[in-house]
C-alpha cells in the first residue's frame, strides 16, 4: 500500500492546479492579437490545435522525469540532477524572477480590464493589486483551504467555459461569415511570419501545463503527477478549441482585432450588452483560479532553492502546514511591482523566451537521461518516446528562434536575467550535492 503523504493533495487537485495554472490570461486575451494578421478560421484553429499538441508532448515528458525524479521544484529538480546543479539553479532563477510573478501579473492585469469592462468608474490596476493581495492570504491560509480554494474554482472556470460554449452554438441567431473549413489560402497562411507570431502566444495561452511538478513533495504519489499532466492538458485543449470557436462565432474579427478583452466583446455578441457585461464579471473570477494556481506552485520552487542555496536559505522556512509563507510574499511583491511599472505585451513578450528555453532543456533531459542512467526506476515513462519529446524541441526551437528574430531587444532582456543567476550561483554553491539521476 503507498504511504499516504503528511500535507498531500490528490489527483484531482493535481489535475485542477494543472488546468487552472493553463487556462487563464492566454486564453481569453490571445486572439485578439492573433487575429490581426489571420483572418481564416481553419488556421486560427489549427494554432489552438498545434498549441495542445506541443503542450501534451510536453507534458507526457514530464510526466517520465515527476516518477524518475521526485521532488518539488520543476526544472530546478529535473535540470539540476540531468545536467549540472549549476543549471538546475538557473531554472529555479528563472522561476523565482519571471516563471510566475509575471504570468500572475498578465493574469491580474487581464481581470483588471475585464472588471473596468464591469465597472467603467472602477481603476484596473487597484483591482489588480487587491487581487493579488487577496488570492496571496487565501494561500497562505491553509493547504487544506487553499487546495479546496483551488479546486472549486478551476471547476467553476471549466463550467463557465462550457457554458460560454453552448451560448455560442444556442443563441447566436446569425454567426459571423467565417468557415472553419481549410481553403488554397491556409497552407499560405501557415507558412507565413504571421502565423509563426502568433503560435508565439498560443504557446504563451497553454503555459502552465507543468505545474504539477512544482508541487510533487505534496502530490500523494509521484506517478499521479503525470497523471495530472496529461489529463490536465487534455483538457485544457478541447476547452480551448470550444472557445476560440466560439469567440470567432460571435464577434467579428474587426472588433477582436488588437483588443485584449475578446471574452468581452464576443460576450456581448451573445448575449447583448447587458449580458456582456455579466459575463466579464464571470471571467473575471476565472482569472482568480489562475491567479491562485501560480501563487501555489511558484513559491514550492524557491523554497527547493532555499533548501539547496544558502543565499536563499530564509526562503525555505515554512509553517506548520507546509507552507513556504516569505517564498509566497515574495512571489507576491514581485507581483505588485510588475502591475505597477509594466505593460501588458512587454511582460509577455519579456518571459517567453526564458520559459521556452527551460522547458525545452527540460524535455530534452528525458533523453539524456535515458543515456546516463539507463537503469534508474522509471514507474511511468513517455508514452510514443522519442517522436513525442523530439517534436516538442523541434516546434519549441522554431519558436524560441523566431522570438529572437522578432523581438531581439525583449529577447536580450531575457537572456540577461539568465545571465544574472549564473554568479549567485557561483557565490552560494548548494549546501547539499545534488545527485544527478542517481
Amino acid at each position: 500500500m503507498t504511504r499516504r503523504r503528511s500535507h498531500s493533495i490528490s489527483l484531482t487537485t493535481a489535475t485542477a492546479l494543472t488546468v487552472a495554472n493553463m487556462v487563464g490570461t492566454g486564453v481569453f486575451t490571445s486572439l485578439g492579437f492573433q487575429v490581426v494578421d489571420i483572418r481564416s478560421g481553419f488556421s486560427l484553429l489549427l494554432l489552438w490545435g498545434l498549441g495542445g499538441v506541443l503542450a501534451l508532448c510536453g507534458a507526457l515528458s514530464y510526466g517520465e522525469l515527476a516518477a524518475a525524479l521526485p521532488r518539488s521544484g520543476g526544472e530546478l529538480n529535473f535540470l539540476g540532477r540531468i545536467y549540472h546543479p549549476g543549471v538546475g539553479f538557473l531554472a529555479g532563477w528563472v522561476s523565482l524572477t519571471v516563471g510566475f510573478a509575471p504570468p500572475i501579473a498578465l493574469a491580474a492585469m487581464a481581470f483588471g480590464r475585464y472588471f473596468y469592462r464591469v465597472f467603467p468608474s472602477a481603476s484596473p490596476l487597484l483591482w489588480s493589486c487587491g487581487l493579488v493581495i487577496v488570492v496571496t492570504l487565501a494561500n497562505l491560509y491553509d493547504l487544506r483551504f487553499g487546495s479546496a480554494f483551488q479546486n472549486i474554482f478551476t471547476a467553476f472556470k471549466v463550467v463557465l467555459i462550457l457554458v460560454f460554449v453552448g451560448a455560442a452554438v444556442l443563441l447566436v441567431e446569425v454567426p459571423q461569415d467565417i468557415s472553419f473549413l481549410p481553403t488554397g489560402q491556409d497552407l499560405h497562411i501557415m507558412t507565413g511570419a504571421p502565423f509563426a507570431v502568433a503560435l508565439l502566444f498560443v504557446m504563451y495561452a497553454y503555459t502552465g501545463w507543468n505545474a504539477a511538478t512544482y508541487v510533487i513533495d505534496e502530490v500523494e504519489r509521484p506517478v499521479d503527477v503525470a497523471r495530472a499532466l496529461v489529463l490536465g492538458t487534455c483538457l485544457v485543449t478541447g476547452l480551448y478549441l470550444a472557445l476560440n470557436w466560439a469567440f470567432l462565432r460571435a464577434a467579428p474579427m474587426t472588433e477582436l482585432a488588437g483588443q485584449v478583452e475578446v471574452g468581452h466583446l464576443a460576450a456581448v455578441g451573445i448575449f447583448g450588452s447587458q449580458g456582456g457585461r455579466w459575463m466579464s464579471a464571470l471571467l473575471c473570477l476565472a482569472l482568480v483560479s489562475t491567479i491562485s494556481a501560480m501563487t501555489w506552485a511558484g513559491p514550492r520552487v524557491t523554497q527547493v532553492m532555499g533548501q539547496d542555496y544558502p543565499v536563499f536559505r530564509r526562503l525555505s522556512h515554512t509553517s506548520r502546514g507546509g507552507i513556504p509563507r516569505r517564498a509566497i510574499w515574495l512571489q507576491t511583491g514581485l507581483v505588485l511591482l510588475l502591475l505597477l511599472t509594466s505593460t501588458f505585451e512587454a511582460v509577455l513578450i519579456y518571459t517567453q523566451l526564458i520559459l521556452g528555453l527551460s522547458s525545452t532543456l527540460t524535455v530534452l533531459g528525458v533523453i539524456v537521461l535515458r543515456r546516463k542512467a539507463p537503469d534508474l526506476p522509471r514507474p511511468y515513462k513517455t508514452w510514443g518516446y522519442p517522436v513525442t519529446p523530439c517534436l516538442f524541441l523541434l516546434i519549441s526551437l522554431f519558436a524560441m528562434g523566431y522570438t529572437l528574430i522578432s523581438h531581439p531587444w525583449e529577447s536580450l532582456a531575457g537572456l540577461v536575467t539568465i545571465a544574472i543567476g549564473w554568479p549567485i550561483y557561483l557565490i552560494s554553491r548548494p549546501r547539499v550535492a545534488v545527485s544527478r539521476g542517481e
